[in-house]
């Protein structure tokens, strides 16, 4: 099945310096996809010319007259540029031109556009955004990271539902582990929320571990972790924070002098491979999960090869029908009352 996914070239702290060759490398890898160009005509084709030539009516542009900023109120980019390249990736998707939408625009912008136009699914209350952290064993996939800072405990079986599926879709495993992020591992710990979702997740047939701490994120003790959207951007900076310090720390004790600097060649293959590893840009991509379409947050930062990791992303999710699968899922809970936000 040819998947098709509409980028918005604009967004981002780099725009189109980005998102094109990205674009143009994902193609050349995935014969099975195309893309549609979004964003500023007299921009995009210009830099776009030899590879609509190269790879035909797999690549094409669609015309929009105005872009969010990065800093740009969400209130003025819902209401007040409806020609956005943000607003027009996501059109794409609800017209069912394009099977997905990725964009590394102004996170917030992003999340009121893509609910507003898209909806949420039939038993979501909210959407949530989930991306991956490294561990011990691989990866671990978080949700909710900033969209939802306030949440009840249906909204956390929700997210541990979403969180499920979107890993079962991405690494094809049948029962992925289910963990809820609180203070300790006991039953007694945690507030009356999570006290509650925890009762809620236990009583589906998810396979869920039971409580997990911060630790356990990175040590990959359960493929998805679930907590509301406030501890989780706290702990997504806190974990991107503590690696730049890292890096920062080995890059100086190994200037220090003539001798270090020595012992940095000699650790280079190790240091390359660490560096490989964990690499951010190999984990670039967030899922708006919960929609009715699909839409991929990249990094603003994101160069060529984290923005082409969110394309990888976005387009498996498609070829899963990730959607469609949340909302069979879902129909099939034991009735649990939704709220309306």
């Amino acid at each position: 099945m040819a998947i098709t996914l509409a980028v918005d070239c604009m967004g981002g702290d780099h725009g189109p310096s980005v998102t094109l060759p990205a674009v143009f490398e994902f193609l050349r890898h995935d014969t099975d996809c195309a893309a549609i160009l979004v964003g500023r005509e007299e921009v995009l084709r210009p830099q776009s010319e030899r590879a609509i030539a190269e790879f035909g009516k797999r690549l094409s542009i669609r015309h929009a007259s105005e872009m969010v900023e990065m800093d740009e109120a969400v209130a003025s980019a819902l209401r007040g540029k409806k020609d956005s390249s943000m607003r027009v990736a996501v059109d794409l998707v609800k017209e069912g031109t394009a099977d997905a939408a990725v964009s590394a625009g102004n996170t917030g912008a992003l999340m009121a556009v893509s609910r507003f136009v898209l909806k949420t699914l039939s038993g979501i209350d909210r959407p949530a955004i989930c991306s991956v952290l490294p561990s011990e064993r691989g990866s671990t996939y978080v949700l909710d990271l900033g969209a939802n800072v306030d949440c009840s405990p249906e909204h956390l079986l929700q997210f541990g539902i979403m969180g499920s599926l979107l890993v079962s879709a991405l690494e094809h495993k049948e029962r992925p582990t289910v963990g809820l992020l609180n203070i300790g591992e006991e039953e007694i710990k945690g507030n009356e929320v999570v006290k509650r979702a925890a009762e809620l997740l236990r009583a589906t047939d998810l396979n869920f571990i039971g409580n997990v701490e911060g630790n356990d994120i990175f040590k990959g003790t359960a493929d998805v972790v679930v907590c509301d959207g406030f501890v989780g951007n706290v702990t997504l900076k806190a974990a991107e924070g503590l690696a730049h310090m890292i890096g920062g720390a080995l890059k100086q004790e190994f200037s220090r002098n003539i001798f270090t600097k020595l012992a940095a060649l000699v650790a280079m293959p190790v240091l390359k491979s660490f560096r490989q590893r964990f690499d951010p840009r190999r984990y670039n991509g967030a899922s708006l999960l919960g929609l009715k379409g699909i839409v991929v947050k990249s990094h603003g930062s994101a160069d060529q090869m984290a923005f082409r990791f969110a394309l990888d992303k976005a387009a498996e999710e498609a070829r899963q029908r990730l959607p469609e699968t949340i909302a069979a899922r879902m129909a099939a809970v034991s009735p649990v009352p939704t709220l309306c936000d």
